[in-house]
């Protein structure tokens, strides 16, 4: 297996409350901001609850969804007293933990998020880099009693539309129900958040990571809702496909149950379903998304030295 040095991390930011109902990221947040972790090892930490009115009003978002406002076009457009609040925070974050694809921007950006679908602990990356992918196959040896997943959106970064594409890497994760906050899950993603930070850690001090492979779901297409000819929904997710996210759908396999009883069935290639049902993606039209399961190789790294 090849070996590669790769630039030091100096500094990462931690973000909860993106979306503001999603509350175990505001939570790991606020400990973290009580616990004055600003520092591991050599590498800064900055900490940030990233849509305070949101949060305050316990919603996903007061105007327009903030995590859909940080494509390239929107960061750059001009500020008007008409401007959603959104936007304009998004802007802000730009200008705090970006620019976005710039040498300023921080090295990590992780943003913790909140699902209704039950997909585990679950990692989104735009880019599978050696950085990420190394964090990600750490975390998932050091938590290996429960499932910890990938998923890749193969967006260009121009296009990529979510806050931790400010950062040089980044990812999200973390599921639970919106407005609630269950112990179980906040420990989960606490944990993940401390690996990711021993991670660094090992790092910044001269470590070397050993190379490997990883799977991850690369995401294929989207699926709506059935639907009648005004736009309304005419059918529930199946019972089958309901909390299976992950396992392989295949054609033939039931996945709606209209409200009249009849069951739909799934035409086309062997795919994995995830975001089964979420609850936010009501409004988006999508009833859950489909992936292709790849496997990803890696090399050694280590910090690369002066």
């Amino acid at each position: 297996m090849e070996h590669a040095s790769v630039p030091p991390l100096f500094n990462v930011a931690i973000c909860g409350g993106t979306h503001g109902n999603e509350l175990t990221g505001v939570y790991v947040v606020r400990e973290l901001q009580k616990q004055k972790m600003e520092k591991v090892g050599s590498v800064s930490i900055t900490t940030v609850e990233t849509n305070p009115r949101a949060v305050a009003a316990g919603r996903r978002y007061t105007e327009m969804d903030l995590n859909r406002c940080f494509t390239d076009v929107l960061l750059s457009s001009p500020i008007t007293e008409s401007t959603p609040y959104e936007l304009r925070r998004a802007q802000e974050l730009n200008a705090q933990l970006g620019p976005k694809g710039s040498a300023e921007a921080v090295d990590l950006l992780i943003d913790l998020h909140n699902t209704t679908s039950n997909m585990g602990l679950c990692f989104i990356f735009y880019s599978l880099d050696w950085i990420t992918l190394h964090i990600y196959k750490y975390i998932q040896n050091k938590m290996s009693s429960m499932p910890v997943r990938a998923i890749q959106l193969d967006i260009p970064i121009s296009n990529a539309y979510s806050l931790e594409s400010v950062g040089k890497h980044g990812f999200e994760v973390g599921p639970q129900p919106n407005g609630v906050v269950r112990a179980d899950v906040f420990n989960m993603v606490k944990e993940a958040v401390d690996l990711t930070l021993a991670w660094l850690q090992e790092f910044s001090s001269g470590h070397t990571f050993e190379g490997g492979t990883v799977e991850a779901y690369t995401l294929v297409k989207s699926v709506d809702y059935p639907r009648d000819s005004a736009g309304k929904i005419t059918a529930a997710i199946h019972q089958d496909l309901q909390d299976n996210d992950f396992k392989l759908l295949r054609s033939g396999d039931p996945i709606f149950l209209t409200f009249s009883g009849e069951t739909l069935k799934y035409e086309g290639e062997d795919l994995y379903p995830f975001f089964v049902n979420e609850c936010a993606y009501y409004e988006k039209k999508i009833a859950f998304h489909l992936a292709q399961k790849k496997t990803y190789s890696f090399p050694s790294i280590c910090v690369k030295k002066d």
